[in-house]
């Protein structure tokens, strides 16, 4: 107590100039007392401070200072046994001192080192609280038997329910599928997986989610913590889209048809009209009636391709990400059919005027087709690059499959001898040049290649005429 304030030099200057004091006190005071003993102190303070040997040292230092100035006759019997005894002591009270400091250091230490985690420990939880609190998606940990433990703010908009109101109801009410999750003791390990099931909320509206869910052990016993996500709006756009995808598609589809049955009715009607002119045919009600037929149908393919030759809204869209998806369906396609991929895609590439679900779709297609025609090739390579001109980006598909006999015919549908109907290509095609670009077919020493061209996106301004142009192009096409 009276020297917990003193540094470590402070205490050795101290310590030494008890020592002195100490032993001049021996040494002037005439009186049969020795006042080794008071070494005690000194030794006591040097303890705190100083490792063992150093102790031991001053230790030896003060038990010759008390035997050099003991008042008594010196005699070897008697000095013997007295040196050891006080320099045993002496070490014994200094050697106690070290330990009784090192463990009050340690423990110090030790104290500081808990204190320190219990603070990290508290800022985590803080952190992870105000993570959960904050979190825009659903969290909510439940015990064994399925009953809600806690849930955060998401949890409760999801599920209608009042804020705090669901801790200690059962998650069956809402979302029945993660009753059948077995827990620890039902199943041979923990489960940590996802699955998109349906869900209710409280006031009887269905939604669709996607669960995120794991389970664990506690003391308290086994538990299931879930992360939920509302998925209804992303099925609504994805089924909205396809719709549009699959009206686009037929409408295209529809226009080509009612092409060939214009090109069909155009041949009847002149030789409706030559038959007619002969005049042998005039009276005849059935020559009559088959002419006004093909005038009907006519018009119906007209009023069809009229309505189908209407283009899709485009848009300038970045390129790299459209590519960053096909290469993410890409990827695990071709590593299953053993087809090597390579990519040479520029760091930088322009916006481009594009739909990018309907280009994603056309590039698709052209892998696709890639694909089976490498099923029998020797060597399995595709190669996808991109290049930049001046007013279009290119982007080039190729394979190493056995080719393309004949081109002249390659977009058309419907041709006479082919493995399939050819809508494909015919459909790619019409997506592309919906948005101002083109799809050819690229010369290639060996296997095939498709090339996309489209349009580098300009400004607002020159992008409106564009498409006032285009849409007046499109209208004279449909008369």
């Amino acid at each position: 107590m009276l020297f917990r304030n003193l540094q470590g030099i402070s205490r050795v200057i101290l310590a030494a100039l008890l020592i002195a004091i100490i032993a001049v006190v021996d040494w002037r005071v005439e009186v049969n007392i020795a006042f080794g003993f008071l070494y005690i102190f000194p030794i006591l303070l040097l303890g705190t401070v100083m490792s063992r040997w150093q102790i031991l040292l001053t230790v030896l230092l003060c038990t010759f200072l008390a035997d050099f100035f003991d008042p008594f006759p010196f005699t070897f019997g008697v000095a013997l046994p007295t040196d050891i005894l006080v320099f045993a002591a002496l070490a014994g009270t200094g050697l106690f001192s070290y330990e009784v400091t090192r463990s009050r250091r340690q423990e110090t230490q030790n104290l500081q080192k808990v204190e320190k985690e219990v603070a990290a420990r508290r800022e985590a939880e803080e952190q992870l609280e105000f993570l959960i609190e904050s979190s825009p998606a659903a969290i909510l940990t439940m015990s064994a038997d399925y009953l809600i433990l806690r849930a955060n703010s998401a949890a409760h908009r999801l599920l209608s329910v009042p804020a705090g109101a669901l801790v200690g109801r059962s998650i069956r009410r809402y979302i029945p599928d993660l009753e059948y999750v077995p827990f620890i003791g039902k199943a041979a390990h923990n489960f940590r997986t996802e699955m998109q099931c349906r869900g209710e909320r409280e006031n009887g509206e269905g939604f669709l989610a996607n669960v995120f869910f794991s389970t664990y052990n506690t003391t308290a016993g086994s538990r299931l913590a879930a992360f939920v996500v509302d998925i209804s709006e992303e099925l609504r756009e994805r089924e909205e889209l396809s719709l549009d995808q699959l009206m686009t598609g037929s409408r295209i589809l529809v226009g080509a048809v009612s092409h060939e049955v214009r090109n069909v009715c155009g041949a009847i009607s002149i030789i409706h009209e030559n038959l007619a002119r002969n005049g042998r045919l005039k009276e005849n009600q059935d020559f009559e009636a088959l002419g006004s037929l093909v005038e009907t149908l006519n018009k119906i393919a007209s009023l069809e391709l009229k309505q189908s030759a209407s283009y899709s809204k485009i848009e300038s869209i970045d390129l790299l990400e459209t590519l960053d998806d096909l290469r993410i369906v890409l990827d695990l396609d071709c590593q299953e059919a053993d087809i090597s991929v390579h990519w040479d895609i520029p760091g930088h590439i322009p916006r481009v005027l594009a739909d990018k679900h309907r280009l994603l779709q056309v590039l698709l297609n052209l892998v696709k087709n890639s694909e089976r025609a490498l099923e029998s090739a020797d060597v399995k390579r595709l190669d996808i690059s991109v290049s930049v001109g001046d007013d279009t980006v290119s982007i080039r598909v190729a394979d190493t499959g056995p080719g393309i006999g004949s081109v002249e015919k390659l977009f058309q549908p419907f041709q006479r001898g082919a493995e399939s109907t050819g809508l494909g290509l015919f459909l790619s095609r019409a997506f592309v040049r919906s948005f101002r670009g083109d799809l050819r077919h690229g010369p290639e020493a060996s296997g095939c290649a498709f090339v996309v061209d489209l349009a580098i996106a300009v400004s607002s301004s020159k992008r409106l005429e564009s498409f006032a142009e285009n849409e007046s192009n499109a209208a004279s096409i449909g008369r």
